[in-house]
């Protein structure tokens, strides 16, 4: 049983998968911290709030909180952007190794 065990960890390359999600949720993890303490107390000066959590439009007697939503605009167009590069340089890699 355990010898199945490795065979299946060597044949889909669990540990690399391991590996990769933990990269991946400290990856997120950065790229939060980097847009909610670095980048968004910048915006928050274009803004007319003193906190970016609570910028807010009304419209009449509606109020659409913008803030917080456009800091989890900028940390999924960050997080896609880094996922992006990376595809791109494994795909030319793996395109090279073919060639």
């Amino acid at each position: 049983m355990l010898k199945d065990f490795v065979a299946f960890l060597k044949e889909y390359n669990v540990v690399s998968l391991g590996i990769a999600f933990v990269m991946g949720t400290a990856t997120t993890t950065l790229v939060g911290s980097l847009v909610k303490d670095v980048l968004m107390p910048m915006i928050t000066s274009l803004l007319s709030t003193e906190s970016w959590k609570t910028a807010t439009l009304h419209i009449g007697r509606v109020g659409i909180g913008y803030g917080a939503f456009l800091a989890e605009l900028l940390n999924f167009i960050i997080i896609t952007f880094v996922i992006f590069l990376v595809a791109k340089k494994i795909l030319s890699d793996e395109k090279k190794k073919k060639s």
